[in-house]
Formats: structure tokens, C-alpha cells, sequence
């Protein structure tokens, strides 16, 4: 493990670096920022070094840009309607900070606060990042205890393993929004790569918004349809009401069995530069998002990203599942253990 600064927040705080290399030159770094992956480094077909994932050359950056790029998103990935919901008695109204939603619990939240190092292990390539999510915050109950492990396998994979508990019921539903590019980070769109997804099932949207209608819709005959694995960009950009909705790919699909078990539930891949990439969870759902809304910015080493250069595979409950029964419930009782692992695991074909 390499430990080093990354640079100070614009309030002066400092920001440290974390890497770790296994035997086949496959790199992870992560800062204690947000507990963020900055760079996923693998060799292509020809051994040369891509770095896989989007993100910035200074913390401040991750603060100000929007794109939650690389970030653990907690207590609660994805939109809640109106901010708004209700455990037993208690009623919380949370920011609204998307439209008239709210999105990944809004903002100031952990993805811009500095994690405490709990354990690293060199003989493993892990590190535990812990942080505890005061009662109120963002409007979300409970004292939230939070630590994310990440794992660099010596078989080329990222392991990210959540915990939490609580000492009052409230929503546990945490994720990561690292943002892939298979052909390496300042390659471009991510539009000719391929994307397999197992799930025959997705959860439509009632507009803009990105809302969930609480139906769950086959995949069959629609774009909506990754079950056999084709280019992202494909049918992007078809006419397509729930694409048009949302300008491309932004819904959340929904995993056989429902979860509980880990299993394999998306593989995509970069003809360009071989690689590619194996996602597991034992999550119920994944958001496919594919970066419809990178804006035109600065990013790593003096790249300008752009719209569609990155997608997310973000392992999770359906968006705004607290207040729709139709879908499985996301409420940690006080007291229970919160417990998921998503991996991401490399390759080159």
C-alpha cells in the first residue's frame, strides 16, 4: 500500500491517497474523501496501464463537480419523491436537489466528507473506511455507524463491502458511483462498448424525473433489453418514450431471485481496448446510468470529459422504494446489521 497526500479541501482540510497494486500490475486508489475511487488502473491486450474510471486531479474538485464521481453514496443512493417519507410514526422531509426529488440524500452529504481510516491490510490490498452519519443529517433518523471495504484481488477484481447499523430505524441503501470507460478514462464515449445485463425486468419511470411508476416492466422488445450483450449506444438514442425521458440510459433494472445471494449480473467490454469488466452483488436492483449528464469539464490529467463518457453500474434497492410497497424494502430496523458486497472484476477478452 501507498500512502500519500492527495491535497487540501478549499476550507484547508487535508485529503490522503490510497493505493494498492496486486501481482498482475492491476491498481486501485482511493482517497478518504467521500471514501472515493480515483483511479482503477488494468492492463489492456497489449499489457499497457488504462485507468478505467473518471474522476479529478484535486479534492476540491470532487466537491464542486456534481458527477458523484467515484463516491460512496450514503445513507441513500438514487431519487426519493419529494424528499419525503415516513418510517412507523416518524415523518422526514429530506433537500431537494433534483427537480423536486431528492438524490442521493442530498447534498453535503458523506460523499464530500473525510472518512476515518479504519484497518488496512497490505497481505489482502484492503482498506476500511468508517464514518458516522449524525441523527438529522440531511433529515435522515438515526446515528448511522458506516464503514466501506475495498478489496484489490489478486484476480482483478474491486470488492466493495458495505456495513451499518443504526440506533433508530431508517433507510440503508448505500452505493458506489464509480463511472466505467473500458477503453480508459480519456477515451471518449463509452457508446461502442457492450453491456450484458441478466435482468429481465426494469422499473419505469413516470417522467423526467426519473420517479419510478412502481411497475415492473420485461425488458423483452424494448431497448430497455441488455440481456444479450450489445453496444451501449446502440439504441441509446432510440424513440423510445422512457429513453427520451431521461435523455439515454438512467433506470434502474432489477436482478433475478431478488437478491440476497451474490451473483453475476452484467458484463461489458471495450473491443477497443480489450478489457473487460464482471459486476456481482447479492443487491436486489442495479442502476444502469450512462452518463447522460456529464457536462463538458475538466477531468484526470488535463482531460475535458464529456456526455456519455462514462457509465455506472450503481448495485442498490429501487429508486424511491421507501415510499412504494411494490418494491423491496430498504429500512435498517435499529438495532439490525446493513451487509451487501458488489464486485467489479477485470479482464481482458
Amino acid at each position: 500500500m501507498e500512502k500519500k497526500p492527495f491535497g487540501k479541501l478549499a476550507d484547508g482540510a487535508e485529503v490522503t491517497l490510497y493505493s494498492f497494486t496486486n501481482k498482475n500490475g492491476a491498481s486501485l486508489t482511493v482517497i478518504d474523501l467521500g471514501a472515493t475511487v480515483v483511479n482503477v488502473v488494468i492492463p489492456d491486450r497489449d499489457g499497457n496501464s488504462v485507468d478505467v474510471v473518471l474522476g479529478y486531479d484535486t479534492p476540491q474538485e470532487y466537491v464542486d463537480g456534481g458527477c458523484y464521481f467515484g463516491a460512496v453514496i450514503a445513507p441513500n443512493g438514487n431519487r426519493i419523491d419529494k424528499g419525503r417519507f415516513s418510517i412507523g410514526e416518524k415523518t422526514c422531509q429530506l433537500p431537494i436537489n433534483d427537480n423536486e426529488n431528492n438524490l442521493h440524500s442530498g447534498p453535503h452529504g458523506a460523499d464530500e466528507k473525510i472518512w476515518e481510516v479504519s484497518a488496512i491490510d497490505d497481505e489482502t490490498n484492503s482498506i476500511s473506511f468508517h464514518i458516522v452519519i449524525p441523527d438529522g443529517t440531511n433529515g435522515f433518523p438515526g446515528n448511522i455507524d458506516t464503514t466501506v471495504t475495498y478489496t484489490l484481488t489478486e484476480d482483478n477484481a474491486v470488492t466493495i463491502h458495505y456495513e451499518a447499523t443504526s440506533d433508530q430505524d431508517t433507510i440503508a441503501n448505500m452505493t458506489n458511483h464509480t463511472y466505467f470507460n473500458l477503453a480508459g478514462h480519456a477515451s471518449g464515449s463509452i457508446e461502442d462498448q457492450t453491456l450484458m445485463l441478466t435482468a429481465d425486468c426494469y422499473t419505469p419511470v413516470i417522467d423526467f424525473q426519473a420517479i419510478p411508476t412502481g411497475e415492473i416492466t420485461p425488458v423483452t422488445g424494448t431497448p430497455m433489453d441488455f440481456l444479450t450483450a450489445k453496444k451501449i449506444g446502440l439504441d441509446i438514442d432510440a424513440e423510445f418514450e422512457q429513453l427520451k425521458f431521461v435523455g439515454g440510459y438512467d433506470h434502474n433494472y432489477v436482478l433475478p431471485d431478488g437478491g440476497g445471494a451474490v451473483q453475476k449480473i452484467a458484463e461489458a467490454r471495450s473491443e477497443e481496448s480489450g478489457i473487460c469488466m464482471e459486476v456481482f452483488t447479492d443487491c436486489c436492483c442495479v442502476q444502469f446510468y450512462a452518463g447522460n449528464g456529464i457536462t463538458d469539464q475538466p477531468g484526470k490529467n488535463g482531460v475535458t470529459y464529456h456526455k456519455r463518457q462514462g457509465f455506472c453500474l450503481e448495485s442498490q434497492f429501487a429508486p424511491n422504494a421507501i415510499n412504494d410497497p411494490a418494491f423491496r424494502s430498504p429500512v435498517l430496523k435499529a438495532g439490525e446489521k446493513y451487509d451487501t458486497q458488489t464486485s467489479y472484476r477485470f479482464s481482458v477478452k
